[in-house]
């Protein structure tokens, strides 16, 4: 089990979480998604063995709100 957290400057709404948790649940490995819209940042608890902090980057890129720190 590994977290990841990441700064995501273009949350600005509960429509936006509820799209990112949704985007990112849908994810192999993705056991947890947390969203802070006031502090924009996303925080994931994922399974190492399927899946890694660069691909969920370019998952939340994909989805539209490509993360600050990639």
């Amino acid at each position: 089990m590994a977290t990841f957290e990441v700064t995501e400057p273009d949350i600005s709404c509960d429509n936006c979480r509820r799209d990112i948790e949704q985007d990112l649940g849908r994810e192999p490995g993705v056991r947890a998604v947390l969203v802070n819209v006031e502090a924009k940042t996303v925080w994931i608890d994922y399974d190492e063995g399927q899946t890694d902090a660069v691909r969920l980057q370019g998952a939340l890129t994909d989805g539209g709100y490509p993360p600050a720190s990639a």
